[in-house]
């Protein structure tokens, strides 16, 4: 099943979107789409909506050089252990939605990866049972503020701008992550081409490391780690994630105006 939220002439809904194509529909379920989703009966169809990022999460987790081409481009090597760090809520946007450019950053970066999407509360999850909690996977772009990352030496301000975790177009619940290809192009351009099969740390593996920290909430968010190829974006371009069997994930970048 395919799960997203949309904005229609009659408000926001959680729909299931059913077809391909043209023929694509938005099918509105009644309350929320974890455990088994009712539907209402309306339908649009999904050129007549707009597409929201599909979750709300109360937290973004975010896993740092989780792709060994990754850390070495960042001039590192790759760490034995998951390296956690946080987004905000308030980071998330939507598909089309504009990246908001710091006017005080002289350097905000893409990176593309896969989201695991959180289905039920849970804590301490053996990895054997990841798959359990999982509700689906959507595609991401933990936007970054470089020279802040750099400046700070840590990274909640180079991560954490409003407008910086584009999510969507959709959740894929029924796909088989581990071996997808993941592409990042740049008005066109592809900057990141890899496979999910080369994360050093699994999905599983991912899931028990962070459960073992916090408590995970249904809709709550973890974004695998980007492969190697990040680099800058300025106003006026377009950024598109693309990962296999889910979709593809496009945002503008804008500069921010001046109050």
């Amino acid at each position: 099943m395919r799960l997203g939220r949309i904005a229609s002439p009659d408000g926001v809904a959680f729909v299931s979107i059913e077809g391909d194509g043209d023929n694509q529909l938005a099918r509105e379920i009644a309350e929320h789409p974890f455990g088994n989703p009712t539907f209402t009966g309306r339908t649009w169809a999904l050129p007549d909506v707009r597409l929201l990022a599909p979750i709300l999460a109360s937290k973004v987790i975010c896993i740092g050089k989780n792709y060994a081409a990754h850390a070495a481009e960042m001039g590192g090597e790759a760490p034995k252990d998951p390296v956690i760090f946080l987004k905000p809520s308030t980071s998330i946007i939507g598909p089309n939605a504009p990246i908001i450019l710091p006017r005080n950053s002289s350097q905000v970066d893409h990176e593309g990866e896969l989201a695991v999407v959180i289905g039920r509360p849970c804590k301490d999850v053996p990895a054997a049972k990841a798959a359990e909690v999982i509700l689906g996977y959507t595609v991401a772009n933990d936007v970054t503020a470089r020279d802040h990352q750099r400046h700070d030496g840590q990274w909640t301000r180079g991560k954490g701008y409003d407008t910086f975790c584009p999510l969507g177009p959709w959740i894929e619940t029924a796909i088989d992550p581990t071996d997808l290809e993941l592409v990042t192009e740049l008005d066109g351009a592809v900057k990141q081409r890899s496979r999910t099969s080369l994360l050093l740390h699994d999905i599983p593996k991912l899931i028990e490391w962070v459960s073992a920290v916090m408590t995970l909430l249904p809709g709550d968010v973890v974004l695998t780690g980007t492969p190697e190829g990040v680099g800058p974006v300025v106003a006026g371009q377009t950024v598109s994630v693309t990962i296999e069997g889910i979709g593809t994930l496009s945002n503008p970048a804008a500069d921010k105006k001046v109050q």
